[in-house]
């Protein structure tokens, strides 16, 4: 729908959902996993398990072991396996080999809404007998003898059960085998829910069954390598005729950085160049470090190598320095201690580096303004948390179809992923829905309130198992950011966020994802602290980076992140890791271009008009408020110490009258102002181009000349601003002598009126000038800035 047309299509709406019980949790500290939260000091903490959800009740049937079962007529032997039905709902467990005391330990869970039997039946059955009616045994327990189990109540304890022989009636007295069952009533809140297999998910087999499943994920443990290659000695070049033009180069993994070449050839260069590497726990790479000889600009003659492991390399929480080490270059990829080295090994050279590991920095894998965890690496150095964020994922609506049946009919097979700070989560996949319902709840700490949470929405396209060798993608159905500082503490948020996509045809709403939140703070003391500190570790600020260091640190970071993640199971896939983290937020977009310029435009407008009000009091438009504003002149001209607390007075005013028209809702995506309603089809088909581009060279070369002249109106605005900046330096260097000896004279005499005249008088003077009546006002520019006009710049020095 065209939001020009409806204009709450885009908004964020209230929803009023059947929220679970709360609870009281007394003092102390704890983790109630996916729906308890933690608690600091003492006191009591108002919580509870699944309190942001609407509480769905599952029929649990845990599937423990089974023994004595006989073999089979057909095979002699018996290769168990479990088949759970209720009414059309069939589950079933792995079968083993010839084995007459299987064990299982498998949970199946049945949505109460769809239950169609009053009789839950368990069948052991035999590999053999997949597809027919045939089974070893039965059971059948009247679901109305089912109790109900809600934590924290304990788990339930299994029971064995007779297996009904299936050529007698239940009353035969040959035994089949006995299997050990658990059968209760519960919510999502149970613990066997993420693990279970789910009846909504009958239909996936095989691989399949584990990328359904809900997930808790852990960003691996991610510190800076700091490597500092410093000089070094005797190196031999394999060119004995001729001085070696020697660099060095560091690589661990796929990164890899080398120094500058030697400015001059010599057996013993000096570098002192500084390397920052992205690594994560645990280490799975070495450090290579590499000294070569530069033949000429193709070939490269290695000279030695050494390969350090990153376990045994210091770590450092502070700005303190590390000592420096040497060690021996091998021409065969190992190297140890200079003092440890055995003297029958020969080298070539050695190398002087300082290396170690960064504790004292947070490594930025998120883009900075999305941020959602700037907490050191270093453990060490984590403060306490000031708060907890509590988040129910209750569901989506009018989801946009993402794949096609053979019919025709489009479906979804929806998940949904919220990250923040080191803890991932990922619902279990709802098949075949368009308004999927989740219902989950989880829990974050919270280091600091200036962090932002994301989730989003992906249409699951790995069902099948395998992952069609890494070709298919999970599809992208939109995503919501929540800055946790806009919320208020302790209260409750239910919301239904709209879902959006930028597509090459424009922007398109995909649905609507509905959540509830609650961020809870721990101390007001600890959250005012946080506000007064630095928003990155003080590392950030005692040794900085460089902006082109952040962005290729980050885009490490991002791709470590991803292979891990993508490496449990089931895999967090790296498509989701990058649109989680927003990986392609550096690239150009002439979009961003336009809704950044517009951004600064109406920050500038305020000034605009406040500078358009002091014209119009000065040209006397309203004669009433030009006599008001003269008199407060006078007043504050009288009382100059009146000035500061009027000025804040005022703005105290300003802000306890804006809080009746404070945001009850936080904020969200606008497309107007990310200029994504009147965005030209080309300027999106640019942005969605591949880099480097892919794009018929006259579409590039069109697309250059259009950057071109943008670049040229910048290039413009760019200069006339240093223009007056160098205007005002000119003032008093004697580029023009003439109007630097005026300036001077200038100064002279206004240093003398200024000693002996009261500054009242001279601010009164001043002031009433400024506010003079348009009588006495010339249409003409005034003398000094007919002079500044005249100044020179460097202008004239340009090419």
């Amino acid at each position: 729908m065209n939001p020009a047309t409806d204009p709450n299509e885009f908004k964020v709406k209230d929803t009023n959902p059947d929220l679970g019980q709360q609870r009281w949790l007394t003092s102390g500290r704890g983790y109630g996993g996916r729906g308890g939260w933690m608690t600091g000091g003492g006191g009591e903490r108002f919580t509870s398990t699944y309190d942001l959800v609407e509480q769905i009740f599952y029929l649990y049937v845990r599937v423990v072991k089974a023994k004595d079962l006989p073999p089979t007529s057909i095979t002699g032997s018996c290769d168990p396996y479990v088949e759970v039905k209720l009414g059309n709902y069939k589950g079933r467990t792995r079968h083993f080999e010839k084995k007459a005391n299987p064990e299982w330990n498998q949970v199946f869970a049945f949505s109460k809404d769809q239950i169609q039997s009053s009789v839950l039946e368990v069948f052991v059955k035999d590999k053999e007998t997949i597809g027919r009616d045939e089974y070893i045994g039965r059971v059948s327990i009247d679901l109305n003898e089912v109790p109900t189990r809600v934590p924290p109540d304990s788990p339930l304890a299994p029971q064995w059960y007779r297996l009904e022989d299936h050529r007698h009636g239940s009353g035969s007295s040959k035994v089949r085998g006995d299997i050990m069952l658990a059968v209760w009533m519960g919510t999502q809140a149970d613990e066997a829910f993420p693990e279970a297999w789910h009846s909504n998910a009958a239909a996936v087999h095989g691989e399949g069954v584990f990328s359904v499943r809900s997930k808790v994920y852990v960003s691996p443990k991610l510190w800076y390598l700091r490597v500092q290659v410093i000089e070094a000695q005797d190196v031999v070049p394999n060119d004995r005729t001729r001085l070696p033009e020697v660099f060095a180069k560091a690589q661990v993994g796929g990164q890899v950085i080398r120094t500058r070449p030697s400015p001059t050839p010599t057996t013993n260069p000096v570098w002192d160049d500084d390397m920052v590497f992205v690594v994560a726990e645990p280490f799975e790479e070495q450090l290579v470090v590499t000294v070569e000889d530069r033949i000429h600009p193709s070939k490269d003659d290695v000279l030695g190598t050494i390969s350090l492991p990153l376990e045994a390399v210091e770590r450092r929480l502070d700005h303190r320095p590390v000592h420096s080490r040497w060690f021996n270059l091998e021409k065969f990829g190992f190297g140890v201690l200079e003092a440890d080295r055995r003297k029958e090994l020969k080298f070539s050279s050695r190398v002087h580096l300082r290396v170690c590991l960064e504790g004292g920095y947070h490594v930025l894998d998120e883009s900075t303004m999305y941020t959602s965890d700037q907490r050191p690496t270093a453990r060490q150095l984590w403060k306490e948390p000031v708060g907890v964020l509590e988040v129910g994922i209750l569901g989506a609506d009018g989801l946009m179809p993402m794949k096609v049946k053979e019919g025709g009919r489009g479906f979804t097979d929806a998940y949904c992923v919220a990250k923040y700070g080191q803890k991932w989560v990922r619902t279990r996949t709802i098949l075949d829905s368009l308004s999927p319902k989740w219902n989950e709840q989880y829990t974050w700490e919270v280091y600091d309130p200036c962090t932002v949470m994301t989730l989003a929405v992906f249409d699951n396209c790995h069902l099948g198992g395998g992952g069609g060798g890494g070709i298919t993608r999970d599809s992208r159905i939109g995503k919501v950011r929540i800055r946790l500082s806009t919320l208020e503490a302790n209260r409750i948020y239910t919301h239904s966020y709209p879902l959006m996509v930028l597509q090459p045809n424009g922007v398109k709403k995909t649905g609507e994802l509905q959540l509830a939140f609650q961020f809870t703070t721990l101390s007001l003391a600890s959250m005012v602290y946080v506000y007064s500190h630095p928003v990155l570790p003080k590392m950030h600020y005692l040794q900085p980076f460089t902006v082109n260091q952040v962005e290729n640190l980050r885009h490490q970071a991002m791709g470590i992140v991803a292979a891990r993640l993508g490496r449990a199971e089931p895999p967090l896939r790296k498509e989701v890791v990058e649109y989680m983290l927003d990986v392609d937020s550096h690239m150009w977009s002439m979009r961003r271009s336009k809704a950044n310029f517009f951004r600064v435009m109406a920050l500038v407008s305020g000034i605009i008009s406040m500078g358009k009000w002091s014209g119009d009091v000065c040209n006397w438009r309203n004669p009433m408020t030009s006599v008001l504003v003269h008199v407060l002149f006078l007043i504050l001209v009288w009382y100059p110490e009146l000035i500061l607390p009027t000025i804040f007075l005022y703005m105290f005013l300003i802000g306890l009258w804006n809080y009746r028209f404070r945001p009850r809702h936080p904020p969200h995506m606008d497309p107007r102002l990310s200029w994504a309603e009147v965005v030209h089809p080309d300027e999106l088909d640019e942005e969605f181009d591949t880099f480097p581009t892919s794009r018929p060279h006259d579409i590039v070369r069109m697309r250059y000349d259009r950057l071109r002249s943008v670049a040229g109106r910048i290039q413009t605005v760019v200069g006339d601003m240093a223009i007056q900046g160098e205007r005002v330096q000119s003032l008093l260097v004697w580029r023009d002598p003439r109007a630097t000896g005026l300036f001077i004279m200038f100064c002279l005499c206004a240093a003398v009126v200024l000693y002996v005249t009261p500054f009242r008088v001279v601010a009164l003077v001043a002031g009433l000038y400024y506010l003079r009546h348009p009588r006495f006002r010339s249409k003409l520019p005034s003398v000094p800035s007919n002079f500044f006009k005249r100044l020179p710049s460097k202008a004239d020095s340009l090419l």
